[in-house]
């Protein structure tokens, strides 16, 4: 992957782009040995696929079309069986793939994807498999492979002039040249390994109980199904949804004496009283304020006289306002809650 220096010499690895990842898989494949064992192979899948990475092929064969999927710890394996093949280089070439970003992975599309592979045995052929590949990458530093979808849809083997030219006297050599070499691009050793997958890959798990227990083959199968009977027999629990406790508004007494209270409600008899209605002033808040300007709220002076507006905690009531003719004040007390202003 790219890398780039900071100031204090540590390398920062950066995003590089998707097609650049399978250029490093093929410099990657190109430097394999022939000394490369199975440590070798699980260090190169450990490098471009993830955990949990899949691995899919889908062709079409004379007994009708294929398709076969392995999971990360049969991958390396595969590309082992290609070299064993006879294989000695293989490589693939991407050509105008579209890439969509999503929140966690990057997917690349290629309609015209070929994997080019060089065999040396049985005769020196180069073999261009051709398909649609499509890749999932992690959204991350490491950007590995979680899905590999090829799709192959042909196939050319190519055999060289000078090979043909040697042996055009020979009648048998050019009877084996003429017939293939693979199958849908695919050698012998990879399409036996692809058939046997399909038996490994469900054999994941009893592989695996005993890598970690240590069991023998059929302790290992009795422990497996007996585990399925018990998820199939034993009923699933029922989820409890939590349950939301919904807090009530309590009314307070002086409401609860209003609403029983029959000679205190409107001439209309829809409209409620306010819980302060029933409450005597002396048991208010004492508070006032004096408004001693006719002009408050942009109105005008209406008569001559002086106009205070007093406004208090409690509602109009009729017994407590006190209003003269020949009076030179007049105290009008209102609703703190619904102020409004009197003009007289």
């Amino acid at each position: 992957m790219l890398q780039q220096c900071d100031c204090q010499g540590r390398h920062t690895p950066y995003m590089v782009q998707p097609e650049y990842r399978i250029y490093e898989m093929n410099k990657r494949l190109q430097s394999r040995t022939e000394d490369s064992d199975n440590l070798w192979w699980d260090a190169f899948a450990t490098e471009f696929f993830e955990d949990d990475a899949t691995l899919t092929l889908s062709f079409c064969l004379e007994d009708g079309p294929k398709r076969y999927t392995i999971g990360r710890t049969l991958i390396p394996r595969y590309f082992s069986t290609v070299f064993e093949g006879g294989v000695t280089d293989l490589y693939y070439i991407l050509k105008h793939s579209k890439e969509s970003y999503h929140n966690s992975s990057i997917t690349v599309d290629c309609d015209q994807c070929a994997m080019v592979t060089q065999h040396g045995k049985p005769m020196f052929t180069k073999v261009c498999t051709e398909g649609r590949l499509i890749l999932e990458f992690t959204f991350d530093d490491l950007m590995r492979i979680k899905t590999w979808h090829f799709t192959i849809r042909q196939y050319r083997e190519l055999v060289p002039r000078s090979i043909l030219a040697m042996h055009a006297q020979d009648p048998q050599v050019l009877d084996q040249l003429s017939k293939n070499i693979t199958r849908m691009g695919l050698t012998n050793f990879t399409l036996n390994y692809l058939r046997l997958c399909v038996i490994l890959e469900p054999m994941q798990e009893l592989m695996s109980r005993h890598k970690t227990y240590n069991l023998s083959p059929r302790d290992c199968l009795k422990t497996c199904l007996f585990q399925k009977w018990q998820r199939m027999v034993a009923p699933p629990e029922p989820t409890r949804q939590p349950t939301t406790k919904r807090r009530k508004r309590k009314n307070s007494t002086s409401s609860t004496s209003n609403s029983s209270a029959g000679n205190t409600t409107n001439s209309t008899g829809s409209k409620k009283k306010t819980p302060a209605a029933n409450l005597s002033l002396s048991s208010q808040v004492p508070d006032v304020m004096v408004v001693g300007e006719p002009t408050l709220m942009g109105a005008k002076r209406a008569w001559q006289g002086n106009l205070w507006v007093s406004y208090c905690q409690s509602v109009l009531q009729p017994e407590l306002v006190q209003m003269s003719p020949n009076a030179e004040t007049r105290n009008v007390f209102l609703s703190s809650k619904t102020p409004r202003q009197i003009f007289m």
